[in-house]
């Protein structure tokens, strides 16, 4: 992407298609004298370009490609205080694509050309006014989808992330400064600061840097779907519930064990959250090749969970200490969270076979009774999975990633120089790399690839 900010672009800000509002964003030096060829201002708007602050502007549009005037709100930040960092105007009109369309025609016909992708933001980020990790932050905001990844998205859009990393920059910058002046006057025997204070910051820097490490090895990208997988014995209900909660007929549903051979997939909302639920084949030995490609299969989709949903029937009828079995057999498995819940309840009739169903979730989903607590407790404990994982974005963590590992190797061997006594400009140059790492990581290093990867992302109008 050329990074040519001497251009003035225009591009749908609003989503495509027809709408009550449509949005017409405008950005560039020229955005003034682009703007007027086509705004008429009201009377009381009339000395809108004399402004200093942003304001909002009654006006219409004259499109020579429409008959009548378009009645048009303009929105205009006169300064190098506006998203882009430069002056930077919105048309917000009636949402009829003919009109939005004629409206980006006539703009370009009038100075203006179309955006690429992510400029708008990239603007942003060149002009100073949001570093690198906000600008990623804006497609993952626009990209969420549920409430926690919008959450997420904002922390890292309002700078938390950022202000944490730059204040250790600035620990790590005035440590480097300690250590040189003490290399300046090192003849005189002067010491500006001891090894077990060098030990002790270099180990709280190690500390927030490992958290991050560490998080952001787990972060989930953006518009990722939760999994969940129902589990459990031949015939214990699972089928039969897996329709249940999409509210469709999509498994096939029989008395006989063992008529889940294949896994089946569908969607499943659960309020604002969309959830991957997975239906999977009885957990029981494989009798044949079939079977035993249907336990591998099964095994996959557990280890690529959030969530495994044992389900045991309420009227089982077999030996209990098999599904104990079964279930040390998942325990050894890779899998994050359990619960278990007690299916086709409406066929019990002693509840005091099959376990403890005290501790369990009791679900007929014949009758319906215990839907809705299941899909609350999922939305529950699916909710705590997705917080408990990093705060760092995963386009973030991505681009991140070797950054923040050489950042704590340069910063380990700076803390092994120092408990080792080694000289002081040894563990200045370890320091020295790591801010170099720190300043990748915020984005005040970088190339044009790096920029082409991010920004292509995003869509037009950003």
């Amino acid at each position: 992407m050329p990074l040519d900010l001497d251009d003035t672009i225009v591009a749908l800000a609003s989503p495509p298609g027809p709408a009550l509002r449509g949005i017409v964003r405008v950005s560039g030096v020229e955005t003034a004298a682009v703007v007027a060829k086509l705004f008429r201002p009201d009377v009381e708007s009339a000395d809108w370009r004399s402004t200093k602050l942003p304001r909002r502007f009654m006006g219409q549009l004259d499109l020579a490609s429409v008959m009548v005037p378009v009645p048009a709100a303009l929105m205009y930040w006169p300064t190098r205080r506006s998203y882009t960092g430069q002056p930077m105007a919105e048309f917000h009109l009636s949402g009829s694509v003919p009109l939005v369309e004629a409206t980006l025609e006539h703009l370009c016909e009038n100075g203006a050309r179309l955006a690429r992708r992510g400029e708008f933001t990239m603007r942003a980020f060149l002009s100073g006014r949001i570093d690198l990790l906000q600008a990623e932050a804006v497609i993952e905001v626009i990209e969420a989808t549920d409430h926690d990844e919008l959450q997420k998205a904002l922390s890292q859009l309002g700078g938390r992330i950022t202000s944490r990393l730059r204040q250790l920059r600035i620990d790590l910058i005035a440590l480097l400064g300690d250590l040189e002046a003490g290399l300046d006057f090192v003849e005189e025997d002067i010491e500006f600061i001891t090894k077990s204070d060098i030990a002790v910051r270099l180990e709280a820097a190690l500390v927030l840097l490992n958290e991050l490490a560490d998080v952001s090895a787990t972060r989930l990208p953006a518009g990722y779907r939760r999994r969940v997988v129902l589990a459990g014995l031949p015939n214990a209900g699972k089928s039969t519930l897996f329709n249940s909660l999409i509210e469709k007929h999509l498994a096939i549903v029989s008395p006989i064990a063992g008529t889940t051979r294949d896994y089946l997939t569908a969607t499943l909302r659960l309020d604002s959250m969309e959830v991957e639920l997975i239906d999977t084949a009885g957990w029981e030995d494989a009798a044949d090749l079939i079977m035993k490609r249907a336990q591998e299969l099964r095994a996959e989709q557990v280890s690529a969970s959030d969530l495994v949903v044992w389900c045991t029937a309420a009227d089982l009828s077999g030996d209990a200490g098999d599904e104990d079995a079964r279930l040390q057999q998942l325990a050894m498995q890779r899998c994050p969270t359990m619960l278990k819940i007690l299916t086709r309840c409406d066929l019990d009739g002693d509840e005091t076979k099959s376990g403890d169903k005290t501790s369990s979730l009791r679900i007929s989903a014949a009758s319906g009774d215990g839907i809705e607590l299941l899909r609350t407790t999922l939305r529950q404990q699916l909710s705590g999975t997705q917080s408990a994982r990093s705060e760092l974005l995963g386009t973030t963590a991505v681009r991140c990633r070797d950054s923040l590992h050489r950042t704590i190797q340069s910063l380990a061997q700076a803390k092994l120089a120092t408990t080792e006594l080694r000289g002081d400009e040894l563990i200045a140059v370890e320091i020295r790399q790591a801010l170099q790492e720190l300043s990748v990581i915020l984005g005040e290093v970088y190339t044009d690839d790096i920029l082409d990867h991010i920004f292509s992302n995003f869509c037009i109008g950003k």
